[in-house]
Formats: C-alpha cells, sequence, structure tokens
C-alpha cells in the first residue's frame, strides 16, 4: 500500500533489497522519488537508508576512474611469508590508490587492484615499496585490458527482478549502469581544482546534496550540477553502491583465473558480465587473460556455477578457482569483518 512505513530490523529485509535495488539505478534520486516508487513514505526511506549505512550494509561513493584521466589499472598478486599477509593487506587497504584487496589461497596470497591517479604513484608501489618489502616472495602484477563488468554493475544482475521494469522507469534510467569501453581514455581528461573537491565530497558521500558540493568547489548549484553531469558521461567517476555481500547472504567468493583462446576472450569476458554471480569481469595481461570475481550464497553454488555454466564457456582452455578468505577492502571501503567500515588514508608498507 501507498504510503505504508518499512518494517524496521536490524537485519536485511525484502524492503531492504527493494531499497537497495533502487539506488543502484539511480543512486542520486531524492528519497521522495524512491519513496514513490516503492510505495512507502519519504521518511521511512530516509530511516532506512541511514540504519543500513550506519550497520556497514551499504555505501553509496563517488569512484574516480584512473583510466578516465590517461592511467591503467592493475590487478596483483601477491605471495607472502606466513604470518604476514595480514598486516600487508591492511597497509595496501589504506592506500588511496588501492581499491580491492583480499586474502586468497588460505591466506598466503594477496589479491589487490590498483588505481593510482599518476603513474609515479603506481609506480612507487608497485617498482619500490613492494619489491622492498621482505615478507613479499612474489610479485605478479597484470594490466587491465578491457573491463567487461564492474563500477555500478556490481550486484546490478543478481539484483535484477527486485523491481519491475515499470517501478525501474520512474526512477529515471533504463540505462545499463555498466558498458564495456576501453581501459584507457585516449583522450585522458584534465581535471581543475574545482573537478578535485567535488571529487573529494563525492567520495566521502555519493548522495552529497549539489549545495555541498557547490559549496566545497566555490561554484553555483547550478554549475556544480552541470560539472557533476560531465564527470559522469566523461566517466571520470561513477556513483556507486558498495554492498556488504555477506548482509545479503553471499558466504562464498572467490577470484577466477581463466586462460582462454585468444579468438575467445571477448565472447567469454561479455558471457561473464552478463551472469548474476559475477561482480567483475575483465581482460587482463600474464598467463591467464582473463580475471573474474564471483560472488556466491555457499560454497556448493560456488561449486555448481564454476563446473556447470563457466567450465562449459566455448573457448575456455583451464581455470583457477582462488576462494577468498577474508575481504579487507572493496571499491575504496574498508571492511570490518562482513559489513563495510569506512576510509582511512595512505600507509607506506610495513
Amino acid at each position: 500500500m501507498r504510503g505504508a512505513a518499512m518494517a524496521e530490523s536490524g537485519t536485511v529485509q525484502a524492503d531492504d533489497v527493494r531499497l537497495i535495488r533502487a539506488l543502484q539505478v539511480a543512486p542520486r534520486a531524492s528519497f521522495a522519488s524512491i519513496a514513490a516508487v516503492l510505495g512507502v513514505t519519504e521518511n521511512a526511506v530516509g530511516r532506512r537508508y541511514r540504519r543500513l549505512r550506519s550497520e556497514g550494509v551499504l555505501r553509496v561513493a563517488g569512484i574516480v576512474d584512473p583510466g578516465a584521466l590517461g592511467q591503467s589499472k592493475w590487478l596483483v598478486r601477491l605471495r607472502c611469508r606466513p604470518g604476514s599477509t595480514a598486516a600487508i593487506a591492511d597497509a595496501l587497504a589504506k592506500r588511496e590508490d588501492v581499491s580491492w584487496v583480499g586474502l586468497c589461497a588460505g591466506g598466503s596470497e594477496i589479491g589487490f587492484a590498483v588505481r593510482s591517479r599518476t603513474r609515479e604513484q603506481r609506480d612507487d608501489l608497485l617498482g619500490q615499496q613492494l619489491p622492498r618489502t621482505a615478507a613479499v616472495l612474489d610479485i605478479h602484477a597484470s594490466a587491465m585490458l578491457r573491463q567487461f563488468v564492474g563500477g555500478r554493475g556490481h550486484y546490478w544482475a543478481a539484483l535484477r527482478g527486485t523491481l519491475t521494469p515499470e517501478q525501474e522507469a520512474m526512477l529515471g534510467t533504463d540505462a545499463s549502469p555498466f558498458t564495456e569501453a576501453p581501459v584507457v581514455a585516449r583522450e585522458p581528461v584534465h581535471l581543475t581544482p574545482e573537478d578535485e573537491k567535488l571529487l573529494d565530497v563525492l567520495a566521502a558521500d555519493g548522495r552529497a546534496a549539489l549545495v555541498d558540493l557547490a559549496a566545497a568547489a566555490d561554484l553555483t548549484p547550478g554549475r556544480a550540477a552541470r560539472r557533476l553531469e560531465t564527470l559522469l558521461r566523461l566517466r571520470v567517476v561513477h556513483i556507486d553502491v558498495e554492498i556488504a555481500a555477506e548482509a545479503l547472504g553471499y558466504h562464498a567468493r572467490a577470484h577466477l583465473w581463466l586462460r582462454v583462446h585468444p579468438s575467445a576472450v571477448k565472447d567469454v569476458g561479455r558471457t561473464l558480465a552478463q551472469q548474476p554471480e559475477i561482480a567483475f569481469a575483465a581482460a587482463v595481461s600474464g598467463p591467464y587473460n582473463l580475471h573474474a570475481v564471483a560472488h556466491c550464497r555457499d560454497l556448493d553454488e560456488l561449486f555448481e556455477f564454476t563446473s556447470d555454466r563457466i567450465g562449459a564457456l566455448p573457448g575456455l582452455q583451464s581455470m583457477e578457482v582462488s576462494p577468498l578468505l577474508k575481504h579487507v577492502k572493496q571499491a575504496g571501503t574498508l571492511l570490518s569483518g562482513d559489513r563495510l567500515a569506512g576510509q582511512l588514508a595512505d600507509q607506506l608498507l610495513p
């Protein structure tokens, strides 16, 4: 019934998931607009959103894509000495240019994503700090060559059907949250000081009001709105709805490293992007030419998914499934246990 209040609870309910889906479709939509679509009160939407955010279930943030600024993105696997992985993973997670960190291979391997805004920042991490870290036994870095799903595509497919097509259309968009594109822009965007200030505010709160964005960048609200629209259109930033996977029942997560015949890489990558279990997929350099992150409800579902659906893809030659032991950071957000925790400043490696 329209105007009915959502039930409040300490656990994630069906109404929570509907709100999360609405935010995925239109992450900066007003509470009033979302309430009209969900058939609840504006106050109920606001209360539920604040509770989910305070409990670490979700976070809306502006994520800068260094590819739009002309910088490459890298996926790195570190093999470390026993007992050292947790400290190194925590130090990596506290770096602004590291967007994703997880412990894999029973805790002896760290996987992370590097999204440095400058070449100097990237080279210092990969070429100086990590090689000098005594506890690091081996480094394998793969350049991202083409991204097939990620960013706002995270959990898009998994939550498809939560709202009706009519409800999603009411939110103002029926566009795909992520479209395949080159990883590095051929014509990089040059940010102004005002852009940097806008992006700083969005990094802290992707739903920040235009008046707050304008005040931070010393612009009028109208100019701030136009500049934000331009930055979104040029893919400098996307407004991401980060979700604590375990809070929605996804308890088995894994890195998938696929070796695919070169002629099939695009087809397999695009197929992966359509799978509800896949939160990220990209073509990469190195012995494995495709990397994906799968989120399943349990290990049995992960086994069925990888053996029956991924294993049967034409062109697949081999696959390594590396279950995630601990998720430390995702899309710039630190995790504490199974919940989102927040952001911290850069830290040098131990």
